[in-house]
């Protein structure tokens, strides 16, 4: 009997994944705890494991796609495995699926099934309704995403499901076993439609399309009005071909005592035509939720300073050629990193956190030091855990091994999570100047500008050339005000232009 393998969770808070590699192909046969799939949430790859012995029948998502927690990743013939007592056995030729309860609303988790309107063994067509579920809000009708017969109900009448849990399950039939393609899952990414009795559907000439959710998807991803194709379906019903048809008509301009709409849309018409649509996914588009949630929560105030690093730069010179035969790397990060902590032990409140109700700030005895990524994923922030407890050379090895781990996109959830405060190196690419954006929930960011060499006055008034870099703090205002940010900062720039005073705190 072919079984779905459903996502599992894979970390708080993440609800899907980019598949990034199959590691298995259809027909291969698997062993328990053998690595199937790699897949990238927004803070790490994570590799997953089959669940049985037996032969993969079919997977689900194509390399690059975004798969759902709670759904279907890919099924599998599990050796010697007989049908349960609520199923019915599932004949050679077909394909048992797993239905997971969509998103049915805003903020809804759960809802009451109150009726069934089908039974197992029961054949079912797409959209025919199979469950009424109740909300907090309203009655929804679960409509079949495909043809099929009904092989399992996962709630009785009365009982809460769960969204994104399985709902019910179904053997695929007929053509549709052949050629389904698009895994049920889909019914995830689209709000189910409720009934007339609680939702009035408001559209232009109140005429309400009779189509499947996922042809309404569609018709949302091109921007058109499933109101005004005439679908080539049984009562007008409206299917996928009708609408990419529909899209790529042109568009006819009737004359009207007012011409001008028409021609508008004849413009959007062909930049729609002539524009590309990319999703954003994966670590981009946990980057793109934290950067909104960070600017829209925390009032950033930005102070700038110059650091002159004739010294460390000589510093580090010597001491590079020694280190590298060792195999150690070591850069300029490390002593940032570990002068940060060096200025922590005296301002504690720029390693500290406020919480939501902005009305208890925690201070954190670990200096777990962030640092920006550009990796081939996307932006990634892993921490240098405990550096306080840590040695320069100790930070150089770590910083090496994360930096690594971050360009081949191997990091783990332990890299990513737990940072209290974060160091960019943009100058790295170019540029002085930047007005950073905090990582929330942190208090305080660093961008590190370009080293340049410039002239700058000694003591004697005779003119240098030093290595100078410029810095740029964001910090919450709510937490840190300006003249903290600027006593903390003159105490980390006095680590880094004497670097032998940072060796005597360090002892």
């Amino acid at each position: 009997m072919a079984q779905d393998f459903l996502l599992p969770d894979i970390g708080e808070g993440i609800i899907e994944c980019e598949l990034v590699e199959w590691l298995v192909e259809e027909g291969d046969v698997v062993v328990e705890d053998q690595p199937v799939a790699d897949v990238m949430t927004d803070k790490a790859l994570v590799q997953i494991p089959s669940m049985h012995n037996g032969v993969v029948a079919k997977l689900y998502y194509k390399k690059g796609e975004i798969a759902k927690v709670h759904s279907p990743l890919f099924s599998i013939e599990i050796e010697n495995t007989s049908p349960t007592i609520d199923s019915q056995p599932e004949p050679a030729n077909g394909l048992i699926r797993t239905f997971e309860l969509p998103d049915i609303g805003e903020g809804i988790v759960e809802c009451e099934v109150v009726d069934w309107l089908v039974s197992v063994g029961d054949e079912i067509v797409e959209d025919q309704p199979i469950a009424d579920v109740m909300t907090d809000k309203a009655l929804v009708q679960i409509p079949a995403m495909e043809a099929g017969v009904i092989t399992q109900l996962f709630c009785k009448k009365g009982g809460v499901a769960k969204v994104h849990a399985p709902l019910f399950s179904y053997r695929v039939s007929g053509e549709d076993s052949e050629n389904a393609s698009t895994p049920v899952v889909t019914a995830v990414n689209n709000t189910i439609n409720q009934t007339p009795e609680t939702v009035v559907d408001r559209t232009a000439n109140n005429k309400k399309a009779l189509a499947s959710p996922a042809v309404r998807r569609v018709a949302r991803e091109l921007n058109i009005d499933l109101t005004k194709i005439s679908g080539s379906g049984k009562n007008g019903r409206v299917y996928k071909d009708d609408v990419i048809k529909f899209g790529q008509a042109p568009v006819v301009v009737t004359p009207t005592v007012q011409p001008a709409a028409p021609v508008k849309a004849a413009v959007a018409s062909t930049e729609q035509q002539t524009s590309r649509v990319e999703p954003l996914k994966g670590i981009k588009a946990a980057m793109a939720r934290q950067m909104v949630a960070s600017v829209s929560t925390i009032p950033h105030f930005t102070y700038c300073e110059e650091i002159d690093m004739t010294e460390l730069v000589a510093f580090r010179g010597n001491l590079k050629a020694k280190y590298q035969e060792q195999g150690i790397k070591l850069t300029m990060m490390p002593f940032f990193i570990k002068a940060m902590s060096l200025a922590i032990n005296e301002f504690p409140i720029l390693n500290s956190q406020l919480n939501d109700n902005a009305d208890e700030i925690r201070y954190f005895n670990n200096h777990n030091i962030g640092m920006a990524v550009d990796s081939k994923i996307g932006l990634l922030v892993p921490n240098v855990k405990s550096v306080q407890t840590k040695s320069i050379i100790d930070i150089a090895n770590e910083v090496t091994r994360l930096t690594d781990s971050a360009r081949q996109g191997r990091l783990s959830q332990a890299d990513m999570s737990g940072g209290t405060i974060t160091i960019s190196n943009i100058g790295a690419l170019g540029g002085t100047i930047a007005t950073p954006i905090i990582n929330k929930p942190e208090v305080a960011i660093v961008a590190l500008g370009k080293l340049q060499t410039l002239p700058r006055f000694a003591a004697d008034g005779s003119v240098e050339a030093r290595k100078i870099m410029q810095v740029s703090w964001s910090g919450d205002h709510r937490v840190i005000d300006g003249a903290t940010i600027a006593r903390f900062c003159n105490l980390w720039k006095s680590y880094l232009e004497d670097p032998a005073s940072m060796l005597m705190t360090m002892s």
